[in-house]
């Protein structure tokens, strides 16, 4: 039996005092687009980025993968790199001289590892292929200091594909794309999630994309999934 590549069991948060999550228990497996949905302030992003270990939990258990994501201890580095997020605001300094392609890079390349020259060509050419993927390899030399809110987000999203995933969490992530370009992005999912098995965890107000794209649906009031929404 597969390992679902993500499991929530009984999972409590607190924001200050306030409970904005209580008791949720959830369930990807490969291949899966859910759609956690709920009004504002329901608890949907404190329920992503306590998974993924942003905001610490008051109970519960998140395994990644099978791995246990504990309260004082971070996910094994392997594991941690198989899990992309991409939020709905990506707030960055400016005043960063860093153009696309040197952004993308950063996603290849394993935190605190250095690699040998002879991996900067595989490097060279994962970058040049998530731009192509998202059409953005025309934006490679261009500061990401100028970047409006659609190049932006995909550019974040080429970051994400850079290496293999398995699982990709989005906080309202096509906010400020166009009407083509939010199309192309649901069919980069679509593939992402038949053709490479990525489970996908996404929030979302907009229903009428729930019900065209994803699989389930969580209701963050309710507590309850719903299958075949098709």
């Amino acid at each position: 039996m597969a390992i679902p590549i993500l499991e929530i069991e009984d999972l409590s948060v607190d924001r200050g005092t306030y409970p904005a999550v209580e008791q949720v228990s959830l369930t990807l497996n490969a291949g899966t687009n859910t759609a956690i949905v709920g009004p504002n302030g329901a608890g949907k992003s404190t329920l992503i980025e306590s998974v993924l270990g942003i905001v610490p939990r008051r109970t519960g258990e998140v395994f990644i993968l099978g791995h246990p994501l504990t309260r004082k201890a971070k996910l094994d580095q392997r594991v941690r790199q198989q899990v992309a997020y991409l939020p709905q605001n990506f707030l960055f300094d400016r005043r960063i001289p860093i153009q696309v392609e040197e952004f993308v890079a950063l996603g290849w390349h394993r935190l605190g590892v250095q690699f040998p020259w002879s991996h900067q060509k595989q490097c060279r050419l994962a970058v040049e292929e998530a731009l192509a993927r998202v059409d953005a390899l025309s934006l490679r030399h261009k500061p990401i200091s100028k970047l409006s809110g659609g190049e932006t987000k995909r550019i974040l999203l080429s970051y994400c594909l850079v290496r293999p995933r398995r699982l990709l969490i989005l906080d309202e992530a096509p906010a400020g794309l166009d009407i083509r370009s939010e199309s192309d992005f649901y069919q980069l999912l679509h593939q992402l999630k038949t053709e490479q098995g990525w489970a996908i965890l996404q929030i979302s107000h907009d229903l009428d994309m729930v019900r065209r794209h994803c699989d389930r649906i969580f209701d963050s009031v309710r507590g309850a999934q719903s299958r075949d929404l098709f």
